[in-house]
């Protein structure tokens, strides 16, 4: 018995949710992880370094502020998928492969820069306190400063924008793979799988269960993660909500 019914080729709609879902779950977290790496790195060498390296590289981070995330993420992927379709060499599951590592570096790389000013202050804020002025004194250096007094404390903090980074995340690729050019067919995932409902609307015969299901699956899975990071969030740190 199909639950959420057969799309026009009469595979189960159901089970193609639930492939497309963990595909599209995992995009989202790998570039979250990717996300939350480089924001934490660059945020921490900032606050750590101070001064003009400390300008620069903050300045870096409001210039991409200004520009639009999501063009820079179609123009990564659409550069990836040309190059692989010219690859005579590759075989068709290795060139999907490198198509999804490609789609969930370039959600990464663009969706970090929150967590790299959130961690700058933070970091600016601890190495103020005696604690970390006595391990400078003491000659305690970088690495293990960071490793052993930072990093514990900034913990929290990280494991909060992780949480806050995935929905973003997802809905990235849901909307790059509606467009055709996140996980394309034969791969199944929330976005392009609401792109085949979509094309099946229509005023004699309209299949409008494929639409509906994966839209409904991204909107619980966006809205239940975002709970989620904001209960965490007023958990970790119930001074940034008030």
């Amino acid at each position: 018995f199909a639950f959420f019914g057969t799309d026009q080729l009469g595979r189960d709609l159901f089970a193609r949710c639930i492939v497309g879902g963990a595909i599209s779950i995992c995009v989202g977290l790998f570039a979250a992880c990717i996300a939350v790496f480089v924001g934490t790195a660059w945020g921490t060498i900032a606050g750590i370094r101070g001064g003009r390296i400390d300008t620069v590289m903050m300045r870096m981070v409001d210039i991409l502020y200004g520009l639009p995330s999501i063009m820079l993420v179609v123009l990564i992927t659409v550069a990836a998928n040309s190059f692989v379709s010219r690859s005579d060499s590759m075989s068709t599951s290795l060139q999907e492969m490198v198509n999804v590592v490609a789609l969930l570096f370039a959600i990464g790389i663009v969706s970090w820069l929150t967590v790299s000013r959130v961690i700058r202050g933070q970091v600016r804020s601890l190495i103020a306190r005696p604690a970390f002025e006595a391990c400078r004194v003491v000659g305690v250096g970088p690495m293990r400063t960071f490793t052993h007094h930072l990093l514990p404390a900034l913990l929290g903090t990280i494991v909060v924008y992780a949480t806050l980074t995935v929905p973003t995340a997802i809905l990235s690729e849901a909307f790059l793979s509606f467009l055709g050019i996140g996980i394309r067919e034969p791969l199944p995932s929330w976005g392009n799988l609401a792109a085949d409902g979509l094309g099946q609307l229509n005023p004699v015969h309209s299949r409008w269960w494929l639409l509906l299901w994966p839209s409904l699956c991204i909107a619980s899975t966006l809205v239940a993660m975002n709970w989620f990071g904001q209960t965490l969030r007023k958990r970790v740190d119930p001074r940034s909500v008030r």
